[in-house]
C-alpha cells in the first residue's frame, strides 16, 4: 500500500480507531471493512499455514474499504463483517459471566455493573453526532 493511502486511512478519523476510537499510535492497523479473507496454505517446513498471496473477495481491496484500527480491535474483527465483530463484542460479557471468577467477583463487589447498551462503534457515533448537528442546526 502506498504512503499517501495509509495516510488518508488514518486521516479518515482523525487519526482514531473507527471502532473503538481509541488515539492510533505507530503500529495501528488498516482494517478491511468488507473483509477480503486471505487465502492461507499449509506450510509443512514451517509446521504453520501461511499466506499464499491470493484473497476471496478480492473487489474489498479498494481504499474506500478501509477503516483505521487499532490492533486489537483490527485483531478481534478478524475477517468478520462490521455486523459480526459488534456480535462478537456483545457475547463478551455472557462469555466473562460464565467463565471468569475474578469479573464474577469484581461484579459481586459493585466494581462492574453491566449495562447492557447496544455495541455502537466511533465510525457510528461520528456519523450519528454528524446527522444530529445538521438536523438541529434547520
Amino acid at each position: 500500500m502506498k504512503k499517501s493511502d495509509r495516510n488518508k486511512i488514518f486521516e479518515k478519523y482523525g487519526g482514531k480507531c473507527a471502532y473503538c476510537g481509541c488515539d492510533l499510535t505507530k503500529n495501528w492497523h488498516a482494517d478491511h471493512i468488507q473483509p477480503i479473507v486471505r487465502d492461507s496454505k499449509w506450510d509443512r517446513k514451517r509446521g504453520k499455514f501461511v499466506n499464499s498471496g491470493t484473497c476471496r473477495n478480492p473487489e474489498n481491496e479498494i481504499l474506500e474499504n478501509y477503516n483505521p484500527a487499532c490492533p486489537s480491535c483490527n485483531i478481534q474483527k478478524n475477517s468478520f463483517t462490521v455486523e459480526h465483530f459488534r456480535e462478537n463484542i456483545r457475547q463478551f460479557v455472557n462469555s466473562l459471566n460464565e467463565y471468569s471468577t475474578q469479573y464474577k467477583f469484581a461484579k459481586r463487589y459493585g466494581l462492574i455493573v453491566e449495562t447492557g447498551n447496544p455495541i455502537e462503534f466511533y465510525f457510528e457515533k461520528i456519523h450519528n453526532f454528524g446527522e444530529k448537528f445538521v438536523q438541529n442546526s434547520k
